[in-house]
């Protein structure tokens, strides 16, 4: 690998010119394509296999009307006046209007037109399943239930009206229950509802919940647009009310302008190491590039694959972080074969490449290996999320090896000053590094002891972890989100925000849903504790299918609400025992509730995944026992202390105010595996890069505690510089809009910041020094077995001595 590598950057660093013109016709077909294909990405994150999935994929499949997406807008009025006036009436009533013009919207009055031309055309014999349902959205008491109703009209025999005055009566009942019950009711003006619209006792806030035709993922871009506007013009000519779009309807910002402050700190860390403007500004340039092929690439392709809107910015971070990172590397060997081994710009190169290039490729192949792992789990969006990273990551890699050397054959000896070239490398020898690196060594014990306590007792909160999807509750309290939240909670309950669907069949192949039953069933879970109000929506065409809306009394984060979507689900609740069927569950809650117990339980097996993964990785690359499980179990302190300082920060809330947000809530879902990927990927960097210095050390004569010094002091500062940045990378996202954005770039700048400066700079160096020659022992049968891959260039060095090259 170091051979090939060698003769590479040589060739590179000697024609320059079609290197650099690949990389941009490469550059140049991106944006071709980019231009052409365009950008799709969504907010929808689907998990296959899940409870609340099944039931929304069967829905999209016999009622798709019934799995389109839900959104809602809430109208304030300043503090001791009322909406229901009659001026501010109309002007909302003229917004609902014209939210229910956007043919992507489902009217409820058009519903009742259909339903009663269907009556007429049948003779009046209906099941009257469209008709309750649009009547009761007219009147504002099946729209309460926030729910994604169908609409679908159901013509049915004479027989069959008994039963549709049945589910008439339980559709009364279940709104007479919940005016008893709730200070709310319809908004009326002029005698007449408001379709769709809800207003709390106080008459301040009102409540208008709408369905869409499809899900919100689907819609074109400008109808959420449309409806904002549609809505916000009650605002004007000064009449006191307030706006608030649902957080489905607005687009998440994914980053913010405090990224560009990592790229700052990056670049005054890189002028620090390197001391030349030049030579910092390559890693820069490079890392630019290679996001902007990688993400572009991923922006190109999202038309072809499902793309989550944090993917790209996913693949931002990573790109950045490792494009500095690799670069700095290579850089600063070939810096220090000039400054240390008066070799020539050219030969330092080429010999950076073969050397530094070889680290850099395994420590690129072990990210990617790590992300990959993700696709076992089997998860869509993640799966999306880890190939755009991992290509993000390859790019990268291919980059330093190929173009780097080019830009540095352009570059020429000016990559060392005058000054830089004179500096001889004794003179920073037993400087800082080496003062920490033997006072480690000296009480080796006692630092190992210090670590993993410290380490263990900031994994602490992990125990308490609560996952999920942030939403209103967690986010800022000046943000419309929130605002929403909390005008809902405060007006309908609590329940409003995270509403249930519910799709009823019969236990038995034969059996039918009839409007008997279906009304049965609304008034069993009607008495059901934790619900609020429960309000059926109808049956399908061939009766198999009745669809219930249902609000808890609890918010969709709390584990009340938890606990009753497992008690609907029961088998053998008294619901649906006394009913004969089966009841399945979706909704955003319920969506929200399934995807954080299956990764949950996905992430223990993640883990086990990386563990063998690393042990394999580092067996190959250091040929030692010791050095694998060292690196292995060091690597799982950072990890658990990650997500335990975490959790105290995001979860508890410590700090908040620090870290711009001002809500704690559960942490992102799918946030433990990802930022678990990416973390052991970059500390495996680490791993490399410090540890094949020892044993490079180790190979040229500096045995026992002398080799780890001398490897420390070699690789400590480069690998220093590169914490650093990575850290700088990572932090520039934690003050980004989007809470989701905010926990991973606070999660991977604090696990590079742990692992770096507390395993890699300490634990690491102490453990080596424990261990001695000892570290390096491999058995005899596994020696011969094992390919040597060469990581620290031995072979190239006694090819280059065996020329005369030396």
């Amino acid at each position: 690998m170091s051979t090939f590598l060698y003769k590479l950057g040589k060739t590179a660093y000697g024609k320059p010119w079609p290197f650099i013109a690949g990389w941009v016709v490469i550059l140049a077909v991106v944006l071709a394509l980019l231009g052409v294909n365009g950008i799709h990405v969504s907010s929808e994150m689907k998990i296959e296999g899940t409870e609340s999935q099944k039931v929304l994929d069967q829905l999209a499949e016999e009622l798709p009307a019934a799995s389109g997406g839900q959104a809602s807008i809430v109208f304030t009025a300043p503090k001791g006046e009322r909406l229901d006036t009659a001026e501010r009436g109309s002007l909302i009533q003229k917004a609902v209007n014209e939210v229910y013009k956007n043919t992507y919207v489902i009217n409820p009055a058009e519903l009742a037109r259909q339903a009663a031309a269907g009556a007429a055309a049948d003779g009046g014999q209906t099941n009257g399943q469209a008709a309750g349902q649009a009547g009761g959205q007219a009147g504002g008491t099946s729209d309460q239930a926030g729910g994604q109703g169908s609409g679908q009209t159901d013509r049915q025999s004479a027989g069959q009206t008994e039963g549709a005055a049945a589910a008439n009566t339980a559709q009364n009942s279940a709104a007479g229950q919940a005016a008893a019950a709730a200070p709310y009711g319809p908004m009326m003006i002029d005698g007449a509802p408001v379709p769709g619209v809800l207003i709390a006792a106080d008459g301040g806030v009102a409540l208008f919940q709408f369905q869409f035709t499809v899900q919100q993922t689907s819609l074109p871009e400008e109808v959420p647009d449309q409806i904002i506007e549609a809505a916000e013009s009650v605002q004007q000519g000064g009449s006191g009310i307030t706006a608030l779009p649902s957080d489905s309807l607005k687009s998440k910002p994914a980053i913010g302008s405090t990224e560009a402050v990592g790229i700052v700190v990056a670049a005054v860390v890189l002028l620090m190491t390197l001391g030349s403007v030049v030579a910092a500004g390559l890693p820069l340039l490079i890392a630019i590039l290679g996001v902007g092929i990688s993400v572009g690439a991923a922006f190109a392709f999202s038309k072809f694959m499902t793309m989550t809107d944090i993917t790209p910015v996913l693949a931002l971070m990573v790109g950045l972080a490792v494009g500095i990172d690799y670069a700095l590397f290579i850089v600063n060997r070939q810096r220090r074969m000039i400054i240390d081994q008066g070799l020539s710009a050219r030969e330092a190169a080429s010999r950076a490449i073969g050397t530094a290039g070889s680290a850099v490729f395994f420590a690129g192949l072990t990210v990617i290996i790590a992300l990959c792992g993700m696709l076992v789990i089997g998860i869509t969006f993640l799966s999306a999320m880890a190939l755009v990273a991992a290509a993000t990551v390859l790019v990268n890699v291919l980059i330093a090896l190929t173009l780097l050397p080019a830009l540095l054959g352009l570059i020429g000896e000016r990559i060392c000053s005058a000054k830089a070239r004179a500096k001889k490398a004794a003179s920073e020898k037993h400087g800082f590094a080496h003062a920490w690196v033997k006072g480690i060594v000296k009480v080796r014990w006692l630092v190992v002891v210090l670590v993993v306590v410290v380490l263990g007792f900031a994994a602490i909160p992990v125990a308490e972890m609560k996952m999920g999807i942030p939403s209103g509750t967690t986010a800022n309290l000046d943000t419309g989100a929130r605002q929403s939240y909390d005008a809902i909670s405060a007006g309908f309950g609590e329940g409003y925000n995270g509403p249930l669907l519910l799709v009823a069949e019969p236990r038995a192949e034969s059996g039918k849903i009839t409007m008997e039953t279906l009304g049965a069933i609304v008034q069993g879970l009607q008495r059901q504790e934790g619900v609020a109000i429960v309000s059926p929506l109808g049956i399908n065409e061939t009766g198999d299918i009745g669809i219930i809306t249902l609000i808890p009394t609890t918010g969709p984060n709390d584990d009340a609400t938890k606990d009753l979507v497992q008690a609907l689900r029961d088998a053998d609740s008294p619901v649906a025992k006394a009913s004969d069927v089966k009841l399945g569950v979706t909704g955003f809650t319920a969506i929200n509730i399934d995807m954080s117990a299956k990764l949950a339980e996905a992430f223990p097996v993640y883990i086990v995944i990386i563990v063998i993964l690393s042990l394999i990785i580092l067996l190959l690359v250091f040929r030692s026992i010791i050095v694998p499980i060292k690196a292995t179990v060091g690597f799982l302190l950072s990890v658990l202390a990650t997500f335990g300082i975490t959790t105290a920060v995001y979860q508890w809330g410590w700090l908040h105010a620090l870290f711009g947000f001002d809500t704690g809530g559960p942490l992102l879902s799918f946030m433990p595996i990802l930022v678990t990927g990416i973390l052991y990927g970059l500390a495996m960097d680490y791993q490399v890069f410090l540890v094949s210095s020892m044993r490079e050390s180790y190979v040229h004569g500096h045995k026992g505690i002398d080799g780890v010094v001398h490897g420390y002091e070699q690789a400590s500062r480069v690998v220093v510089a590169a914490a650093v940045i990575m850290v700088s990378v990572f932090a520039g996202f934690i003050f980004a809009p989007d809470i989701m954005i905010k926990q991973i770039g606070f999660a991977l700048a604090v696990g590079i910041l742990v692992d770096a400066f507390i395993v890699r700079m300490a634990l690491v160096p102490a453990v080596m020094a424990i261990f001695g020659n000892a570290a390096w022992r491999l058995p005899k049968w596994l020696d011969r077995i094992l390919p040597n891959l060469d990581v620290e260039g031995d072979k190239l060095l006694a090819q280059l001595k065996a020329k005369g090259e030396n």
